[in-house]
């Protein structure tokens, strides 16, 4: 196993790779199943929110995120976003494993209960977008439901490891390790569940490991996510809400705004709007929100995806090339028009700050037209009327709707939900449910009949 760790601002490498053997691996594996059972007994609920509480205070932590990034102002709502959540999970946590009353059986005099067995040791496989959030944000409801957790981010930001496990208390059974491609998939033959979130192929990678380790697998892959915006809806509001959704993190998200559709009627008025606002947001090396393109070889995509939208007719508005600074590469918001479903921008996950508009003859073209894609983790429906947002988005095949918003789904983490196509598979990764992934149920059948021979029984041959 061999790399190295990148600057994303100046594009240098700074220092080697340091990913941990698969025999180290198996260490901590086993160290972690060691600590399994007592932690199942601990009050965790006190264990995490302390956790949570010196998380949000540590700036070592915050100025390791930005090294990772080369953002100032998504870090900084990172770290108190997954601050929130692990408080959350602390709060609630024990009102949810509470067992479930017993009940009577459609048997006479036979009564169920139950209660939930968490798995021993659960692999988390997090991307490099949002190192810290999405390192922990399936990590802590496994710990919560009671099983000990270990994590391996992305190669490409790897530096917040070090002060993140400073941070995590003697009681607490998380390890972060650091490792590449090739730990990740040692790592999933030595759990009893896999948590992974990236791309549709690296996904279909661990999904089939996990089969043949005969282990579930929860994956959150990749969106190409539509936005729809409707004759009536308040454009500014819709126009500042869209640029947010889909230039946030320079656009590696994957519940970024990717594609627009807006009806003809208000066509032009949204897209002068959309490129007055996209024309005023300035790079952060500029003092501005924008932050470098993250990960290696990022910039080739969307160079290609602008490319292939050009060579076809569309119009290029607003920003629209690949942009070098102090080494790093960079994206300026990019407004496009004229575009249509032949192009790559408008089919394939950018990852980027892309803003291709299409117009539509109305709500049930625009429909038909977000849900051409094999995608299906989230969208954003405008209108001027919730009833008539709502009744768009009922038709949706995505996961997480926002109504008169975009992106609320990566703010808000209280709705359950499931993706649509390639977005993913398993259970939801969001809501109070989510953390019965982590859990086996099993269900106690009492037969408390007087009768020695229950009717039911087979009868014995005379």
């Amino acid at each position: 196993m061999s790399g190295t760790v990148r600057n994303p601002l100046t594009g240098r490498p700074e220092r080697p790779l340091a990913p941990a053997t698969a025999g180290r691996l198996a260490e901590i594996a086993a160290e972690l199943r060691a600590r399994a059972a007592g932690w199942q007994r601990a009050d965790r609920g006190e264990i995490l929110s302390a956790f949570g509480a010196a998380l949000a205070a540590d700036d070592d932590l915050l100025a390791a995120l930005v090294a990772d990034t080369g953002r100032v102002g998504e870090s900084r709502l990172e770290r108190q976003i997954t601050a929130g959540l692990i408080e959350r999970w602390a709060r609630q946590a024990p009102a949810l494993l509470a067992p479930p009353a017993e009940r009577p059986a459609s048997l006479p005099g036979v009564f169920v209960g139950g209660d939930a067995v968490p798995y021993e040791l659960v692999g988390v496989i997090s991307p490099w977008n949002f190192p810290l959030l999405l390192g922990l944000i399936d990590a802590v409801p496994a710990l919560a439901a009671g099983c000990a957790v270990l994590v391996k981010p992305s190669e490409v930001t790897p530096r917040f490891i070090e002060p993140l496990m400073r941070l995590v208390p003697d009681e607490l059974p998380l390890r972060v390790v650091e490792g590449d491609g090739e730990t990740g998939a040692a790592l999933v033959g030595m759990v009893d569940a896999v948590v992974f979130t990236g791309s549709v192929e690296t996904g279909q990678v661990v999904g089939q490991a996990a089969a043949r380790a005969f282990i579930p697998a929860f994956l959150e892959l990749g969106g190409k996510d539509p936005a729809i915006v409707l004759e009536g809806a308040d454009l500014d509001r819709a126009t500042s809400a869209i640029l947010w959704g889909g230039t946030a993190n320079a656009g590696q998200s994957c519940q970024s705004i990717e594609r627009i559709y807006v009806e003809r009627g208000v066509h032009d008025a949204f897209l002068e709007l959309l490129v007055a606002k996209a024309a005023k947001v300035k790079l952060t090396c500029e003092g501005g929100p924008i932050g470098p393109i993250i990960g290696p070889g990022q910039e080739e995509v969307i160079a290609a995806h602008l490319a292939d939208a050009v060579a076809g007719g569309a119009l290029v508005h607003t920003g629209g090339q690949i942009e070098r600074h102090g080494g790093g590469h960079w994206c300026r918001p990019t407004v496009l028009s004229q575009v249509t479903h032949g192009m790559r921008v408008m089919t394939e996950e950018t990852f980027g700050p892309l803003l291709p508009l299409m117009a539509v003859a109305d709500a049930q073209e625009a429909v038909a037209l977000a849900n051409d894609s094999v995608y299906g983790l989230s969208a954003a429906v405008f209108a001027g009327s919730e009833p008539a947002a709502m009744q768009v988005a009922a038709r949706l095949r995505a996961g997480a709707i926002s109504v008169n918003d975009a992106s609320l789904t990566a703010l808000v983490h209280e709705g359950e939900k499931h993706s649509f196509g390639l977005s993913g598979l398993g259970s939801s990764r969001m809501g109070a449910a989510s953390i019965g992934r982590f859990l086996r149920r099993r269900a106690f059948l009492v037969n408390r009949s007087e009768a020695a021979d229950p009717w039911w029984h087979p009868l014995e041959e005379e």
